[in-house]
This record gives structure tokens, sequence and C-alpha cells, in this order.
């Protein structure tokens, strides 16, 4: 058991893949005539579960499971390997390896996406936890998945920081209790906190990072 853990949302937290979901999203969508602009897709898409968008945006298009493979196939088809982290975020985790905080992902990609994900980027190999919505009774914006995590590493939620980049996901941290803390890939300062950020950062490189670590450690209180 360990005192603290960092929680890691995947897309558009660790790797900045929304392009790519993007560009799926958008070659899927186009025969209903609905065209995915940036704005579409961070109104209606960015975070949400696969299979509620597709019983949503396509309807009397089949199976909104399937659809949700089908999409996500094409995604990790798309997805080059390797690819660039977010920066600085395999140096958090180094850190905390050496640390001994305890390391969680906790995504609405499926586990196949997520492992596809965690390799491209070179990370698979330190995550012991990795907690899929999915395969949660109920996936973010729920707090579920977050809590899992926290109950798996045995970590209290006043000692986890929960990364997000998405309303929902921000949402999910927030309402777990973690100190969820936006990643602004896609959002910025102020779509971020009004989810429930108490900290935003560019990346993990941010100066604003290292006082939220000592917060957790216990040793500082912002």
């Amino acid at each position: 058991m360990t005192d603290c853990a960092l929680l890691f949302d995947l897309d558009g937290t660790m790797l900045d893949t929304d392009t790519i979901h993007q560009g799926v999203f958008a070659d899927m969508l186009a025969p209903t005539g609905l065209t995915v602009t940036e704005d579409f897709y961070l109104e209606n898409i960015h975070g949400r579960l696969n299979a509620d968008i597709f019983a949503e945006l396509m309807p009397d298009a089949g199976d909104p499971q399937q659809l949700s493979e089908d999409k996500e196939a094409e995604f990790r088809k798309r997805l080059p390997k390797p690819y660039p982290g977010m920066p600085g975020v395999s140096r958090l985790v180094e850190r905390a390896m050496v640390e001994g905080w305890g390391l969680a992902v906790v995504t609405n990609a499926p586990r196949v996406n997520a492992e596809a994900m965690l390799n491209a980027i070179g990370l698979r190999e330190a995550f012991e936890v990795v907690i899929i919505g999915e395969e949660c009774e109920r996936g973010k914006p729920d707090p579920l998945p977050y809590q899992m995590a926290m109950r798996q590493l045995g970590v209290a939620p006043d000692r986890c920081i929960a990364f997000e980049d998405s309303p929902s996901g921000m949402r999910a941290a927030a309402a777990s209790g973690a100190l969820a803390v936006g990643i602004r890939s896609s959002l910025d300062d102020s779509a971020l906190r009004a989810n429930g950020a108490i900290e935003t950062l560019k990346d993990f490189n941010d100066k604003a990072l290292e006082p939220l670590l000592q917060r957790i450690k216990g040793e500082t209180v912002i």
C-alpha cells in the first residue's frame, strides 16, 4: 500500500490524440450529414463513451457497441507507433515509481486502445492498475472508475491527483474526491475549472504541478 497516487486519464492527458479521434468520427458521421468540426467534437464527443455517442448521433446505423468497436479499430490503425507522450509525462511517471507513489490509468477508452496507447508512448510497464470505463458499472462522468482505482491502490482520495482533459472526465475526477487537475490540451483554464478542476496545467512540465505533488504528500497546503 502506498500513501499517495497519481491517476491519469489517457486520451488528451497522457498523449494528445484528439485529432486522430476527430478524424475517425468525421469519417463515420459523414453519411449522416454531420460535420465534425473541432467545436462539434469538443461539445458532443470529447470524453464520452462511444456507445452513448453513436446511440445519440447515429440512432439508425445499427448496434452502438459494434460501431464503437469499429471506430476504435480504425483509431488503432491510425495511431503512429511510437507516439509522443504529453511533455513531461514520462519523467513524472518515473519519479512516481522512484518515490513509491501509486499509479493508475482511468479511461473511457476500450482496454485494447488503452494498451495500444500506453505501448505507443512506452509506459505500459509502469501501470499495473488500468481502469476501463466500459468495464465498470458506470463510466465517466460518474466518479466510480476513479473510486475503483483508489480502492485498488489503497489510497485515500485527498492523497490522489487525477489528471483529466475533458468535461466528463473532469467531473468524474472532482466527484471522486481526488485533487482534480486539468490538462489544457483541448480546453482552456476556465472551461476545465467550470467542470471541477482545482488547477490546470499546460502539460506535465508546468511549474504549477510541484505544489500539487507536495500537497498529496502532506508537506504543504495550497
